[in-house]
């Protein structure tokens, strides 16, 4: 439950001065489901009239919408500059009230093990030898981190992730042609508030480390192989799979069914379209800059392969 005056600190948002200073707010909603009780948000001028003529005790909505000219009187419009992020901020401070911090009695701790407070470990997580886990975070259930992972601080990893097993690293024998595997005996980083979607995983590093920068968050069913680098504010989508030794640089966004081979290179703030194929040693670069296709290429590129194609010409024309 929270009262308009923290709601306003939380979001950086403002209201009319005579707004209720006593509202009380215990949930989001969609418009269609909300109460007195709980807060929707507004984009664009529709969906901000829709919302008033909603049953709702709290509106978000972004700043352009309050124009002199025609203002908005209803007192339950928090202004913010953008009213998608504000309601996602709006709904974890609220959750943040329900959240309980415990170890699971059937969660199976390995020798010393550091878990920092308001952690919360869920049934049948399997935490290796040396783990180090920081404060609040959350680890739901059937997780298994093994031995000598590092997790920071608010960190949330979802049921049956896997994270810090061996990589996928061989040699070869000159004679027989056996394979042999070679020495993944590297850790597995993970920085603050970083998410990891349920059956993610995540390799350790083969002789260095394996790296997840702050603020990343990582879709279900991603894989990340042996030290690879992933940097801050990264988002992952689901399926994709990064090969070892990979970089992935701050502000990237990767889509869905994403395939990165090993030694490449994705630029800071470098858009993946889904299904985008990144060839081993490639470097795709420049913020801001979408690659799409298999091999990735930039979008203008491989939008006017495709009408090629339609055409029955060839795309390499």
């Amino acid at each position: 439950m929270a009262e308009l005056s923290a709601i306003v600190e939380w979001v950086k948002g403002s209201t009319k001065e005579e707004a209720r200073p006593n509202a009380e707010i215990t949930r989001v909603s969609a418009m269609e489901d909300a109460e007195r009780d709980a807060a929707v948000f507004a984009l664009d001028e529709n969906a901000l009239k829709t919302a008033i003529a909603s049953r709702a005790g709290l509106i978000l909505a972004n700043s352009r919408l309050n124009h002199p000219d025609r203002a908005v009187t209803d007192e339950r419009v928090v202004w913010v500059r953008d009213a998608r992020y504000g309601f996602a901020v709006l709904a974890q401070k609220l959750a943040e009230g329900s959240f309980r911090a415990e170890i699971h009695s059937t969660a199976m701790v390995g020798e010393e093990v550091e878990i920092g407070p308001d952690t919360s470990i869920g049934p049948g997580v399997v935490l290796g030898e040396r783990v180090k886990i920081g404060r609040a975070c959350r680890i739901d259930a059937r997780v298994t981190i093994y031995p000598g992972a590092v997790l920071g601080d608010e960190v949330i990893v979802q049921s049956g992730a896997v994270l810090g097993s061996a990589g996928f690293g061989y040699a070869a024998s000159p004679e027989t042609g056996e394979y042999v595997l070679f020495p993944q005996q590297g850790r597995l980083v993970i920085e603050d508030r970083v998410e990891i979607g349920a059956n993610t995983t995540i390799d350790r590093g083969a002789l260095g480390e394996t790296r997840i920068g702050y603020g990343t968050k990582i879709d279900n069913l991603v894989h990340i192989g042996h030290n690879c680098r992933i940097g801050r504010n990264v988002v992952i989508a689901a399926q994709t799979g990064i090969s070892g030794s990979s970089v992935v640089e701050d502000g990237a966004v990767l889509g869905g069914q994403v395939g990165i081979g090993e030694h490449a290179t994705v630029g800071a703030g470098v858009i993946l379209g889904g299904g985008a194929g990144v060839l081993s040693g490639k470097k795709m670069q420049g913020a801001g800059r979408v690659f799409w296709g298999r091999p990735a290429r930039p979008l203008k590129e491989y939008l006017r392969d495709l009408a090629r194609l339609r055409r029955g010409g060839d795309p390499r024309a």
